[in-house]
């Protein structure tokens, strides 16, 4: 394309600023930074109105309970069934039909009928014939809670944990990630994730991290990819930023080993001197500054971001609390851990998955052997969500560390065909919270005698969304950006029985 000149560009003898950075910016290392300005827009962004809206100041709306957020997603669906909500009706059946059973009017609920919107060509079939439970529950802690015997460490913390028992989506097939994190169907596009609302409305702690993190490599792109944990109209600033538990390899837009930190510096430096330039000559471009802003992160970033992975600062027991060293633990409690010094640097929202880029397959998704399945999933993750929770309660951290566990959907009570597997299930499922001013030891909501529907406090995902913004004291109407509209059902409730 056609460069203007100078004087149709700015009507003066002197390059702009603009102009000027797009040519000078092959000749920044390290970032890229000229093919990065170029592809956010920057070079163009004269030729466009200076926006008129402006942002959230950073601040709460009213007096927050916690400052951070580790949000733990097991992907392919993980069975409440086999976790956290035991049904002694599935044992009690099992090998009969759901009609055979007094509980054959699951299948003509209205919550059946309306709720979901396929996503495969065609219907599911209906797992009718009742598969047992594939594992033994025991009551735990003072609460009493029932937690399967597959998670025998996050029973022994169960008493800092509120259980929601009554959580049901729209989607039956993995794009639930995606709804998970959006609140919206896959049907209906791509909407800002709860990590990227978070970063939009509060200020960040820490200069040099970034405010919303992403570990264990996130959603396949065929499920919504980077938008499960993008700001989509919020702005790419506000995109989550991930990294790798690689102390070698951290970033993925590391600096080349051959580029000294002083001539970054130097670069950054004209950088900062150019951009005190354009606020001068274009004080309503908040765009531009918040890109550059970004940028400056991104340099200090490539200090402070390795040194997260130092691990042999930890204590030899922190590292056995969190499995690190263990085989089938190994990776979760890298990760988890890594969620630990994050937070307590400063940073907001810290998103780790586990499932697909971790376990060498389709994650939680039990569609055969669901014993095998999930008996090697829960030895993965067991034992370091446990040792999460009580090493930031021992640091003092869980007072102000909202801690969310969740899954797209759960499984059928029905088994699915003879393979001893569990098909997906969107009308009811378990996810649970901890710290940042949760209750712990009770259970919100349930689902019905087979584990069917949610049928006593009805949840819908962002009734989650709404209980972590409230308690980093957030108000998601007032969030709003103008001319993007939201429905009701986009904002959620905060679920007030758990709330301490």
């Amino acid at each position: 394309m056609k460069q203007p000149s100078v004087s149709a560009a700015c009507n003066c003898r002197r390059a702009p600023r603009r102009a000027f950075l797009a040519d000078l910016g092959m000749g920044f290392t390290g970032l890229a930074l000229g093919a990065m300005l170029h592809r956010d827009g920057i070079v163009r962004a004269a030729t466009h109105e200076p926006a008129v809206w402006t942002p959230p100041d950073g601040l709460p709306h009213f007096a927050p309970k916690a400052k951070s957020v580790i949000w733990l997603f097991m992907q392919g669906g993980t069975s409440h069934l086999e976790s956290f909500d035991p049904k002694p009706e599935l044992n009690k059946y099992a090998g009969k039909t759901i009609d055979d059973t007094p509980h054959a009017g699951v299948l003509e609920s209205e919550n059946l009928k309306d709720n979901v919107v396929e996503f495969t060509a065609a219907t599911r079939k209906m797992m009718k014939k009742i598969f047992p439970m594939q594992v033994g529950f025991k009551k735990r802690g003072q609460s009493g809670i029932e937690v399967s015997d597959w998670w025998p460490h996050l029973g022994d913390v169960i008493d800092d944990i509120a259980v929601i028992r009554s959580m049901w989506t729209t989607d039956n097939d993995h794009a639930a990630q995606l709804q998970f994190h959006t609140g919206r169907h896959i049907f209906q596009g791509y909407f800002p994730s709860i990590g990227s609302w978070v970063h939009y409305g509060l200020g960040t702690l820490n200069e040099n991290l970034p405010q919303f993190v992403v570990l264990g490599g996130g959603v396949p792109p065929q499920l919504g990819g980077p938008a499960a944990v993008g700001g989509d109209y919020l702005g790419p600033e506000h995109n989550g930023v991930t990294l790798n538990v690689d102390p070698d390899d951290p970033l993925p837009f590391g600096r080349p080993g051959d580029v000294y930190r002083e001539e970054q510096a130097a670069e950054f430096e004209l950088l900062r001197k150019l951009n005190h330039m354009e606020g001068v000559q274009y004080p309503d471009d908040p765009a531009l500054k918040a890109r550059i802003k970004s940028y400056e992160m991104a340099f200090r970033m490539q200090a402070s971001v390795p040194e997260l992975f130092e691990f042999s600062e930890e204590s030899a027991a922190t590292r056995k609390l969190y499995g690190i060293g263990e085989k089938p633990t190994d990776y979760w409690g890298q990760i988890l851990l890594t969620s630990r010094r994050l937070v307590e640097r400063g940073c907001r929202f810290v998103q780790c998955f586990h499932g697909y880029h971790d376990t060498g397959g389709g994650g939680w998704d039990a569609h055969q052997d669901l014993k095998e399945n999930h008996s090697r999933n829960s030895r993965q993750a067991d034992k370091p969500i446990a040792g999460l929770l009580k090493d930031l309660k021992s640091r003092g951290l869980l007072d102000e560390t909202l801690v969310v566990w969740g899954t797209e959907f759960g499984r059928t009570p029905g088994v699915e065909g003879e393979r001893e597997g569990r098909d997906h299930h969107p009308f009811g499922f378990s996810c649970w919270m901890a710290g940042g001013g949760i209750k712990g030891g009770v259970v919100n909501g349930a689902t019905d005698e087979l584990g069917f529907h949610a049928a006593q406090d009805r949840h819908y995902v962002t009734d989650i969304h709404a209980t972590a913004l409230h308690q980093l004291g957030l108000d998601p109407k007032r969030l709003d950006v103008p001319g993007q509209q939201r429905l009701a059902i986009d904002y959620g409730k905060p679920i007030e029985a758990i709330i301490a």
